[in-house]
């Protein structure tokens, strides 16, 4: 369960931007290439600050699909599955082009 070392990171990185402020909301933005289950990461965002300043703040996750381009045949793709293959030309010459994003967008602050 990789997801609570996450929601520490997170913690730390808002607490020092929020410099003493109360944080109503916490955006992320997660690719679906990242290996992080969204509903872990929430259940393990409420546990771990149940007892700290950050308590009942909302973690907003914005899930990023995966997308690839081929540069054999140029052709852009969501993902569906994690198949790192062309559908057009079925070239395994591609790069990512989203889906690897991990990413604090914004905090909601309460005024100071």
């Amino acid at each position: 369960m990789h997801e609570l070392s996450i929601c520490r990171s997170i913690a730390d990185i808002v607490t020092k931007h929020a410099d003493g402020r109360h944080v109503a909301t916490v955006h992320i933005r997660i690719g679906q290439l990242r290996q992080i289950v969204p509903d872990t990461l929430l259940y393990c965002w409420s546990m771990m600050n149940s007892d700290t300043p950050l308590a009942g703040t909302e973690l907003q996750v914005e899930s990023i699909p995966g997308a690839l381009r081929c540069a054999t045949c140029h052709t852009t793709q969501t993902l569906d599955a994690p198949v790192l293959i062309c559908n057009s030309c079925s070239g395994r010459d591609v790069e990512i082009i989203s889906g690897e994003e991990f990413l604090i967008t914004t905090l909601d602050l309460a005024e100071a």
